[in-house]
C-alpha cells in the first residue's frame, strides 16, 4: 500500500471498484503579501468539501453542478494533477487516467505531432508505441497539414480535437471528459461522441462533465451533483 498525502493506492478495494473519494475537500489558497499561502479561514475558498464518490469498472458517471462548484477541480484531482486537502482519494495502483479538457495544456511551440509523442509518453506509452499511433491520431483529429504546425496556431476546437485523438489512442483505464464532447464543429462533435460511446461499450470507465442535460442522460449510467 502506497500513501502520499491524502492519496492511497491499494488493491484492497471491492473487485468492481476502481477509485473512491471519502469526505474529500479541496482548498484554494489566497497568497498573502509575503508570498505565503495557507488555508486560514480568511484566505480560503473550498470548491467542495466532504465529497463522497465511487467509480466502478465499466461505469459512465456524470458530474453535474453550477459553475464554480468544482467540477473541473474534481477531475484534476482524480487525474492526479492535485491532491485532496481533506479526506482520502483511494484508487487502484497503476491506473491509466486521462483527463480531457477544453483547457488541456500543450507545449505551444511544438507541433501537433511532437505534442502527441510527448503526451503519449507522459501517459506511460513507449516512444515506439505512441509513434506507431501517430497516423491514427492525425487521421482522427482531421488536422491534416496542421498536425505538423506549432499548436499556437490552433483554434480551441483544433486543440480539443488533438487532445481527444491522443486520449483515445492512449487506451486509458479511466477517461475524464470535461465538456470536451461539446467542442469543435458539429461533424467532429458527432464523431467524438460516437467514439466515446465505443469506449464506454468496450468496458472503459468514464467520468463526464457536461452542461448539456441530454448528453448526461444519453451517455451516463448515473450522475452525482456537486455543490448546492
Amino acid at each position: 500500500m502506497l500513501k502520499k498525502s491524502n492519496v492511497i493506492e491499494t488493491d484492497n478495494l471491492e473487485d468492481n471498484v476502481l477509485l473512491r473519494c471519502e469526505s474529500v475537500g479541496i482548498c484554494y489558497r489566497r497568497v498573502n503579501k509575503l508570498g505565503l499561502s495557507h488555508c486560514h479561514k480568511d484566505r480560503e475558498f473550498w470548491p467542495f468539501q466532504n465529497l463522497d464518490l465511487e467509480l466502478k469498472r465499466g461505469e459512465t458517471l456524470g458530474i453535474v453542478g453550477k459553475n464554480g462548484v468544482g467540477k473541473s477541480t474534481l477531475l484534476r484531482l482524480l487525474a492526479g494533477v492535485t491532491h485532496p486537502d481533506t479526506g482520502l482519494l483511494i484508487k487502484r495502483p497503476n491506473l491509466n487516467i486521462q483527463l480531457l479538457s477544453v483547457n488541456l495544456g500543450f507545449e505551444r511551440i511544438l507541433s501537433g505531432r511532437e505534442n502527441a509523442v510527448m503526451a503519449g509518453m507522459l501517459l506511460g506509452k513507449s516512444r515506439k508505441d505512441i509513434e506507431s499511433r501517430l497516423e491514427a491520431i492525425k487521421d482522427f483529429s482531421e488536422l491534416a497539414d496542421f498536425f505538423e504546425q506549432p499548436v499556437y496556431s490552433y483554434s480551441s476546437g483544433m486543440l480539443a480535437r488533438l487532445g481527444f485523438s491522443i486520449a483515445i489512442e492512449a487506451d486509458p483505464d479511466i477517461l475524464l471528459l470535461d465538456e470536451i464532447l461539446n467542442v469543435g464543429d458539429w461533424h467532429f462533435r458527432i464523431k467524438s461522441r460516437a467514439k466515446a460511446v465505443e469506449l464506454m461499450d468496450s468496458g472503459r470507465s468514464v467520468i463526464l462533465v457536461s452542461h448539456d442535460p441530454k448528453t448526461l442522460k444519453d451517455l451516463t449510467s448515473r450522475s452525482i451533483k456537486i455543490g448546492s
